[in-house]
C-alpha cells in the first residue's frame, strides 16, 4: 500500500511525532523512507560570502544531521532509507520531492518550529496539504 513513504523533517517535536509514524508505516508495509530537510532560503536568500551564508551552512548542516538521525534509526529497523537537504521555499520542495519519488504519502508534524499559534495547522504543513493530491499525514 505504501511503498514510499515521504517523511520531511525540521526537528521540531511534531516532526518527531511523524517520523515515530512513518517509521512505523514503514515497518508494517515494508516501505522506503525519504526523509528530507529544507533549508528555507524564501526566509534567508542565497546569499554570497556574507553573514547569511554562515547561517545557511548552519541550517544545512543541522538538516543534514536530522536526516541522518532518521536514517540511524530507520536502518535499526532494517528500513531502506533515503536523505535529502534541499534549499527553497519549504512547502514547494516538499511537494516537488513528493512528486519526483513518486511517493505514495507524506507524514508531516502538524506545526514546526515557526509556529507561535497552539493549535492551528503549521503554515508550511498547511500549504503541503492544499498543494499535493498526494495523501498526507498530519502528526
Amino acid at each position: 500500500m505504501y511503498d514510499t513513504i515521504l517523511i520531511p523533517t525540521d526537528g521540531s517535536d511534531s516532526a518527531n511525532r511523524a517520523i515515530e509514524h512513518g517509521l512505523s508505516l514503514a515497518r508494517e508495509y515494508d516501505s522506503t523512507i525519504h526523509t528530507m530537510y529544507v533549508v528555507d532560503t524564501s526566509r534567508y536568500g542565497e546569499p554570497a560570502l556574507s553573514s547569511a551564508e554562515i547561517v545557511l551552512d548552519e541550517l544545512e548542516q543541522r538538516g543534514q544531521d536530522l536526516t541522518d538521525d532518521v536514517a540511524e534509526r530507520a536502518d535499526n529497523d532494517g528500513i531502506e532509507t533515503v536523505g535529502e537537504v534541499r534549499h527553497g521555499r519549504p512547502d514547494a520542495e516538499i511537494v516537488g520531492y513528493a512528486d519526483a519519488v513518486d511517493a505514495d504519502v507524506i507524514v508531516i508534524g502538524f506545526q514546526g518550529h515557526s509556529h507561535r499559534r497552539p493549535n492551528n495547522v503549521g503554515s508550511v504543513t498547511d500549504r503541503v496539504i492544499r498543494s499535493t493530491d498526494r495523501p498526507v499525514f498530519m502528526v
